[in-house]
C-alpha cells in the first residue's frame, strides 16, 4: 500500500484531515501567522473545528516589538496558517 505525502518514520504528519495535524501538536509549541501581519507563538492546548485556539506561554510579535503573555485565544477567522515548532 502507498503511503501518502504527509508520512514519516514516526507518523507525526499522517493525516486524514488538515485539523489531525494540529490536533496532534497539543501541548507543543506552535508558531500562529494572523491577517493583520501579527505572530503568535506558545504552546498549544485546545483548537476547535473554527481554527480557534487556546494558546499558553504566548509571545505577540507585532512589527519590531515582542511582547509575552500567559494565555490567550486567538479566533479562527483571523489567521492565515499556523505551523507546529519542530526541534
Amino acid at each position: 500500500m502507498q503511503k501518502n505525502n504527509f508520512e514519516n518514520k514516526n507518523n507525526f504528519y499522517e493525516s486524514n484531515r488538515p485539523l489531525d495535524l494540529l490536533n496532534k501538536t497539543k501541548n507543543k509549541k506552535i508558531v500562529v501567522y494572523l491577517k493583520n501581519k501579527t505572530i503568535i507563538s506558545g504552546t498549544l492546548r485546545a483548537l476547535d473545528i473554527h481554527l480557534n485556539m487556546w494558546l499558553d506561554d504566548a509571545q505577540i510579535q507585532s512589527d519590531e516589538k515582542t511582547e509575552k503573555f500567559g494565555k490567550v485565544l486567538i479566533r479562527g477567522d483571523t489567521i492565515i496558517f499556523a505551523s507546529p515548532v519542530e526541534s
